[in-house]
């Protein structure tokens, strides 16, 4: 997936991490510099990335590619905090919430195309599709490595049961949606925080690399996948909490910045249960292509594809789906313990549960 050190040298400490060629190529990794160097433009606090004496900011060496950033501002918090865990504190999700749509306007205007779909990058290209079900059919039969992976499994009986009614109801509502860059994984360890206080705000965006152009709704639906849901929990008691208590303050946040229509709350509410599609199939595609891991690709395939869409049609899902649509009483309850007391690496992470890029 990727390495990465802080590294002390010459009287400073800097970031330096390290990507294979069969998962990033240069073009993307620089591509994701140019990004940054727009935030930054804009006001967006990310740590700056050096470059070599000829202007490069990614050198190749054998198999590998390294880009070295400057160490990102203030207190990392979450350092030791994967996907699906959530926020220690209910202020963290609200400046969470703020900071994403801070975000949003600053990448409003980079004006650059997708990435096509990719390993461990985010997109959206199926959900934005006229016909969806015909980009799905097309990105698992035309990647050869992601063909083979799946090749276990009833490709069309899954997507026909699954997937099929949820994509177009997205699919449907996206039809007019305004495309712009997005974070794509954005969660508290892809933040940097200000002080390690409960209110502490956010002090720095890190880790660009699942970002992608998709839709300020789809890059929310992923904040709330991260971050609001304990998928985790399913392996333990059958099913996923909803921690409503940071769900609103991290919508709450948000509107500080942006106000949410009732367009984008419906917009919100039929891209959540798909947000995760393309990354779940990134992923399915990395473990059997790259890894050569069946066990990993079936939590991919089973458990994060198909389980995360069938949850949403599940009391608890439709559920989450009516609170967001009516937008109001999100902040009053919690199904997981109060958010200030809620521990860290409470939950045992299968490696398929881990494989967020995080920094």
């Amino acid at each position: 997936m990727s390495a990465a050190a802080l590294v002390a040298i010459a009287g400073r400490t800097l970031f330096v991490k390290r990507h294979h060629i069969r998962v990033r190529s240069r073009q993307r990794l620089e591509l994701e510099h140019d990004f940054a160097h727009h935030l930054r433009s804009r006001g967006i606090d990310t740590p700056m990335i050096l470059a070599t004496s000829d202007g490069s900011s990614v050198v190749a060496h054998g198999d590998y590619l390294y880009e070295v950033h400057e160490v990102a501002a203030d207190v990392d918090l979450y350092r030791d905090v994967p996907s699906w865990h959530p926020f220690l504190h209910r202020g963290h999700a609200k400046a969470a919430g703020a900071a994403l749509a801070q975000f949003h306007a600053a990448a409003a205007d980079f004006n650059v195309g997708p990435w096509p779909f990719d390993v461990l990058v985010d997109s959206s290209s199926i959900t934005l599709a006229a016909d969806p079900a015909d980009a799905y059919r097309r990105l698992v039969t035309t990647r050869t490595g992601l063909r083979r992976a799946t090749a276990p499994y009833d490709v069309v009986g899954d997507f026909e049961s699954v997937l099929r009614e949820p994509l177009e109801t997205a699919a449907a509502r996206l039809a007019d949606v305004a495309t712009q860059w997005t974070h794509g994984d954005w969660h508290g360890s892809n933040l940097t925080w200000r002080d390690p206080t409960p209110d502490a705000g956010v002090a720095s965006v890190i880790d660009l690399g699942l970002s992608n152009r998709t839709f300020a709704m789809h890059d929310l639906a992923i904040a709330i996948e991260r971050s609001i849901i304990d998928w985790l929990d399913t392996a333990g008691v059958g099913t996923a909490s909803v921690d409503y208590v940071a769900l609103g303050a991290l919508l709450d946040g948000y509107a500080t910045v942006r106000a949410l229509t009732e367009v984008d709350l419906a917009t919100l509410c039929a891209v959540l249960p798909v947000a995760h599609v393309e990354f779940a199939l990134s992923e399915v595609e990395y473990f059997g292509a790259v890894v050569n891991s069946r066990a990993n690709v079936d939590l991919a395939y089973r458990s994060y594809l198909l389980g995360h869409v069938q949850w949403f049609a599940s009391p608890d899902g439709v559920a989450l789906l009516a609170r967001l649509r009516a937008g109001a009483d999100l902040g009053t309850r919690s199904t997981r313990p109060p958010i200030d007391t809620v521990g860290r690496g409470q939950t045992e992470v299968s490696q398929a549960a881990t494989s967020r890029v995080v920094e």
